[in-house]
């Protein structure tokens, strides 16, 4: 790719985004879909205004400082206090579900496609990643209750960091040039263990150095955020270095973060999100014009009888079966919801680039099967999040819905009325005459909220999902009553 196109494609994709912005939050219209067709558009078999191929630089860089951004913030916004009373979501869908997923795809790509047990394998692994990205609109939608919210939110964040560890292993042994045990003690030394503690060096060393820099010197903000870009590329080099995986090393860079108690400038978290941002989008219309020239490559019927049993099939199926196994606290609407939203995205398209660089053999035909899965994926989902968030938020409008009561994803396991210390109306009245009177939140449902027409005077109005965020840094020592459904 010329220097010219690729300036003109970097500015293509921030105006085309600031510009469709608006559209895209009221449409049933998602990011991916948008440039994924834009690539389609300017690619070889379009305009012709770029032609490329998997061996691309370009492509090769936006991948990997994409990924390892994702990564890095993943792992710096995981809420840790929060994640350890959610312990359950990452066990029971990452592990039994993951794993259900993994093989239950392997064994359609050997029926389907006659692939050999390996990259059927890695064809499960691949499309087993669950993409953030075209999840955002519906994480971000208030209206779905947090809990709900929460569990895609632990899958999104945590689905990589489960899945990359099964790639890179399957990757070893489709090379099978590792030797006896003693080798593939020492693989599995360098990716689970050296990999990962050189970039939780850099990650902890690296957020405690700022910090007290920045207190003595008085760092400017716009300096911080290019630091917090170089903590992510040098925990990458230094995962790399060491033999490990310098993705892997990216995120024990920002789960160091967190892990320490260091805070980064919020300045670079928001900077960091711009860049993760544009060098998406920016792989989607690369990616966009890559497949665009290997889709023929692909048997067509097979592959999208693939694609349809992958994401309307056994996600849904898989996801389902674990959270009724786990007696989860959900409405059939929040099962049905969660069980939908299982997006392959750019993370797949990533995972199976890396599966061509390492040359794995037969590993461009594989891209090109994940590429029309991919697509397939980007559509439905991208059509549906809009309008099945609004069903959804429309039914918890209009009925009172089990998970409305969870904060956390945890809550939906474990939660019972019966925990919660309770007042009377009449012991009520004696605390709002004493002296000292307590708060009232009226966190009734949505639906009886908007069904019952009286107000306690003076009672504040919050979701019922969202009381301990509402509440974290208001209620300290004032008392409290909840005046609930």
């Amino acid at each position: 790719m010329e220097l010219d196109s690729a300036f003109g494609l970097i500015a293509g994709v921030l105006v085309v985004s600031a510009l469709s912005a608006g559209l895209v939050e009221r449409a049933p219209l998602s990011f991916p879909m948008l440039f994924l067709g834009f690539g389609f558009l300017i690619g070889d078999r379009g305009l012709g205004f770029i032609s490329i191929g998997l061996d691309n630089s370009v492509l090769e860089v936006v991948a990997v400082v994409a990924l390892a951004l994702v990564l890095f913030l993943d792992a710096v916004n995981l809420e840790l206090t929060e994640l350890r009373r959610d312990w359950l979501v990452p066990v029971l869908v990452l592990g039994p579900a993951t794993l259900l997923v993994i093989g239950l795809l392997a064994g359609l790509g050997m029926l389907l496609l006659d692939l050999p047990v390996i990259l059927a394998l890695l064809l499960g692994t691949i499309l087993a990643s669950t993409d953030p990205v075209v999840l955002r609109d519906v994480l971000r939608d208030r209206r779905i209750p947090r809990s709900v919210r929460r569990a895609l939110s632990v899958e999104a964040g945590t689905n990589d960091i489960v899945v990359l560890p099964i790639l890179l292993v399957l990757i070893a042994i489709a090379h099978a040039d590792l030797g006896g045990p003693a080798g593939w003690l020492g693989f599995l030394g360098q990716l689970f263990v050296l990999g990962p503690a050189a970039g939780f060096a850099v990650g902890a060393a690296g957020s405690w150095v700022m910090g007290r820099v920045d207190q003595r010197f008085q760092i400017r903000r716009e300096y911080q955020s290019l630091y917090g870009i170089g903590l992510v590329l040098g925990a990458f080099v230094a995962g790399e270095a060491v033999g490990g995986d310098g993705f892997l090393a990216a995120f024990a860079a920002g789960l160091a973060v967190t892990v320490v108690n260091q805070t980064l400038c919020d300045c670079f978290l928001e900077f960091g999100q711009v860049i993760a941002e544009m060098t998406m989008l920016l792989a989607f219309v690369l990616f966009g014009a890559l497949l665009s020239t290997m889709l023929g490559q692909v048997p067509p019927l097979t592959t999208l009888a693939l694609a349809g049993l992958a994401i309307f099939v056994i996600r849904p199926v898989a996801v389902r079966l674990v959270l009724r196994l786990g007696r989860a606290g959900l409405s059939r609407y929040a099962r049905q919801f969660i069980a939908w939203f299982g997006p392959r995205g750019l993370n797949s398209l990533l995972f199976a680039l890396l599966v061509v660089a390492q040359g794995v053999p037969g590993g461009e035909g594989l891209f090109a099967v994940i590429g029309v899965v991919v697509l397939v994926s980007v559509v439905a989902h991208g059509v549906t999040a809009t309008p099945f968030s609004s069903w959804y938020a429309r039914k918890a409008s209009q009925e009172t819905l089990v998970e409305e009561r969870a904060g956390t994803a945890a809550e939906l396991f474990t939660q019972s009325p019966d925990d919660v210390p309770r007042v009377t109306p009449a012991g009520l009245a004696e605390r709002l005459a004493g002296p000292h009177p307590p708060l009232i939140l009226d966190v009734r449902s949505r639906s009886e909220y908007n069904r019952d027409g009286v107000r306690i005077p003076g009672s504040i109005r919050v979701l019922p999902d969202q009381v301990a965020e509402w509440a974290a840094d208001r209620l300290r020592d004032q008392p409290f009553v909840l005046y609930c459904t």
